[in-house]
């Protein structure tokens, strides 16, 4: 059913329990920069956040005030709906052991409320793995949950390869895709958006709109540094235009990459649990990528600067308390610090 290959699966449950820091590591960059200077006298702010989903969350998370204050500087909020939101899993094994996703729909909007995220200004992809874990019904019913809530969507097949949303003076086109599926692929691809190849997309997509922003479910899980088949498809992303993207799918914080003026962050994360209750601490770090895009004339749609954000995932009995670094202390602030160095090299410590 799923299009994984053996070696993937064989590598899940040892990644998982260690993720990886092995891979290619050149030619990243830094985890904040400016990128026009000086910067334009009007912006609009987009913020990233990681997949989202209820597994090791029975009820909503707390979050600290400054990650609040963060998410709420945004204009626009996006994320991945990394589970189907149903009110009664109809994969009922599956969901207990964590194979399946779900999440209520009131899980959702007290986890947003917790967070500080008003409903206007997010929008979620569908376009991922797990959103058929509960059938074509648990689809539907996703759909019409986030409808309900006044949430927008992308990256469903029946709304094309690139959406159109108004962000303040600017027009962005998202174009929000999977690689991966865990159903039958003719069922699955029907309904979600597995169109990765910009040159397939139609001609008039990207016209009219000031910047193209691809939202990728791509790349291998629990590994800190992209696969060169991801960084390939993410230089064909940026030929064609697209100017901005934001990754998802390996669960784990990877690298920012700048492809001439497009900016690629690969991977950010989880923003709530969506493994295990109990997970090894690599795995428990996530970010928000800020990106301030130019809404000056001449210069409208470029990314005027960026920086990642990352945040610790800890238990707090049947849930995670969200917390910035600073709020760190001891042993796990000097392990967090060293693997974030690793991954985004030593001028981490200056962001």
């Amino acid at each position: 059913m799923s299009n994984y290959p053996l070696s993937y699966k064989l590598s899940w449950l040892p990644r998982f329990l260690r993720p990886s820091l092995t891979g290619d590591a050149h030619g990243f960059a830094p985890a904040a920069g400016m990128l026009i200077e000086p910067p334009p006298a009007r912006t609009v702010r987009l913020a990233f956040v990681g997949d989202i989903s209820a597994v090791a969350n029975r009820s909503a998370p707390d979050c600290d005030p400054a990650i609040k204050a963060l998410l709420a500087s945004a204009d626009l909020v996006v994320g991945n709906c990394e589970s189907p939101i149903v009110e009664r899993p109809s994969a009922v094994m599956g969901t207990r052991l964590g194979t399946h996703h779900a999440m209520t729909e009131r899980f959702l909007a007290e986890a947003l409320a917790a967070a500080g995220v008003t409903h206007k200004k997010l929008v979620l992809s569908l376009a991922n793995n797990h959103v058929l874990d509960q059938g074509v019904a648990g689809f539907d019913e996703t759909v019409a949950a986030l409808k309900r809530l006044g949430i927008r969507t992308i990256g469903t097949a029946a709304k094309g390869p690139v959406e159109r949303l108004a962000v303040g003076p600017l027009t962005i086109g998202f174009a929000a895709f999977t690689l991966w599926r865990n159903a039958d692929a003719k069922e699955f691809s029907s309904r979600v958006s597995m169109q990765g190849d910009p040159a397939r997309w139609p001609l008039a997509a990207a016209k009219g709109v000031d910047l193209v922003c691809a939202v990728p479910h791509w790349d291998w899980e629990f590994r800190h540094f992209p696969h060169a088949e991801t960084r390939m498809m993410a230089r064909r992303l940026a030929g064609h235009g697209v100017g901005l993207i934001g990754g998802h799918h390996a669960h784990v914080v990877q690298p920012v990459e700048r492809i001439d003026k497009t900016l690629v962050a690969y991977g950010l994360g989880d923003f709530l649990g969506t493994a295990f209750a109990r997970q090894p601490w690599p795995g428990r770090i996530g970010s928000i990528l800020t990106v301030d895009v130019s809404a000056d004339l001449g210069m409208r749609g470029r990314i005027a600067a960026y920086r990642m954000h990352p945040f610790m995932r800890l238990r707090a009995g049947d849930h995670e308390r969200l917390v910035p670094l600073q709020a760190l202390e001891g042993r796990i602030r000097v392990k967090v610090d060293a693997r974030l160095k690793a991954i985004f090299g030593e001028q981490f410590a200056s962001v």
